[in-house]
């Protein structure tokens, strides 16, 4: 099992100091957040990479926030393609293993999403295939807003129309979308049933607790808050022996990685 920040924690002040901070904390993982666009040199990009590679710290990346499978809009439908492309490119010359989606929302039209989100992700697929692309994951993440695509069921539909894709399980995303249904070690044990036939051979997920309200996700909380309590999850996987990585995207996104690393007992660095 991996843990690790989503973003480079500002210790570290350039992306090598970052990787060499994570380490120094006793983590593994970190997602690389091009949540805004990802404006990076494909040269600066292989040297973060073999930076990571050199400190075994396993890399992921966020793609833009903006995508839009699902939007009213064409152009955006368009654009939300070049934006994946981008990424997973980036993701490629990191050397990064998968890259994390927020595919639609329902919008006006939540009749469409799905095969709005099997369009887009299919054209993806398709351009990566011609660029020889082969080692990065379209990972669609399991969303926390009920007007947002994005149960695990739905993201296992799309698996059976596109190649190359798996969830991404944020748990705090799922409790807050189901108004708070992750309350003990059985819920989270359902839940990890049903993510683990789907994820692969890497279990990628998000972890953090979560401000909500009857229509989802509002903000996500420091593990602090225990809503949802992450021990829960940490003690279904203790036992677990398939690969998992957890990335953190609690306001302490490195603090809290180390938290969450030290509900395993075998993992707890002392």
């Amino acid at each position: 099992m991996r843990f690790g920040p989503a973003g480079y924690p500002s210790e570290g002040k350039t992306p090598e100091g970052s990787l060499n901070y994570t380490k120094s904390i006793g983590l593994n993982a970190l997602e690389v957040e091009f949540v805004r666009g990802a404006r990076i040199t494909m040269e600066r990009a292989k040297a973060i990479g073999e930076a990571a590679k050199g400190l075994d710290i396993r890399l992921s990346c966020h793609a833009p926030y903006f995508i839009s499978f699902n939007s009213e809009d064409q152009e955006t439908r368009e654009k939300s393609i070049g934006w994946v492309m981008d990424t997973v490119r980036a993701a490629h010359a990191l050397g990064a293993y998968i890259i994390v989606i927020h595919a639609a929302s329902y919008g006006k039209s939540p009749g469409t999403a799905l095969e709005s989100v099997i369009n887009g992700l299919s054209k993806c697929k398709n351009l990566m295939d011609d660029e020889g692309i082969r080692d990065v994951i379209l990972g669609v993440e399991t969303m926390g807003k009920k007007g947002q695509f994005g149960t695990l069921k739905e993201i296992a539909e799309v698996m059976g129309s596109v190649d190359g894709v798996r969830p991404v399980l944020d748990v705090a995303h799922v409790h807050a979308r189901d108004v708070g249904c992750l309350r003990s070690k059985e819920d989270m044990r359902k839940l990890i049933d049903e993510f683990f036939p789907l994820c692969g051979e890497i279990a990628h997920m998000h972890i953090s607790c979560i401000k909500y309200g009857d229509r989802g996700e509002t903000s996500h909380l420091p593990l602090s808050a225990k809503d949802p309590d992450m021990q829960f999850l940490a003690d279904v996987l203790e036992d677990s022996k398939q690969d998992c990585t957890f990335i953190c995207e609690s306001p302490l996104i490195a603090q809290d990685a180390v938290v969450f690393r030290d509900m395993f007992p075998k993992y707890r660095i002392t």
